[in-house]
């Protein structure tokens, strides 16, 4: 996945978001500029190349308030995809909120 990509996309406003997507933002008041915010400043952490369809990845970024957040995207030749977002827990991440811990 290329997050040079992604962020042209994100800038020219090619985004997709699915009804389950926008109610997993309102549960986890997560605003759709948190959403972008962390596209255009984070990075790849994870990559799903085998996700249909479109391929897909976790991307690590922060709010637009400076809390972490973790956002699953896609992407084709046009659009970006929201999966999800969801502020990581340590539960499931090192401390770096970066690396996944080992089940």
């Amino acid at each position: 996945m290329d997050i040079i990509r992604l962020k042209e996309l994100c800038k020219q406003s090619a985004i997709k978001w699915s009804a389950h997507c926008l109610e997993r933002l309102q549960e986890r008041d997560i605003s759709r500029d948190d959403v972008k915010n962390c596209i255009m400043n984070g990075e790849i952490i994870e990559d799903y190349p085998t996700d249909y369809p479109p391929p897909s990845c976790l991307i690590y970024g922060y709010t637009l308030s400076g809390k972490v957040l973790h956002v699953v995207a896609g992407m084709d030749h046009t659009s970006v995809y929201i999966i999800t977002a969801y502020f990581p827990s340590s539960e499931k991440f090192q401390e770096d909120l970066k690396t996944r811990r080992e089940r």
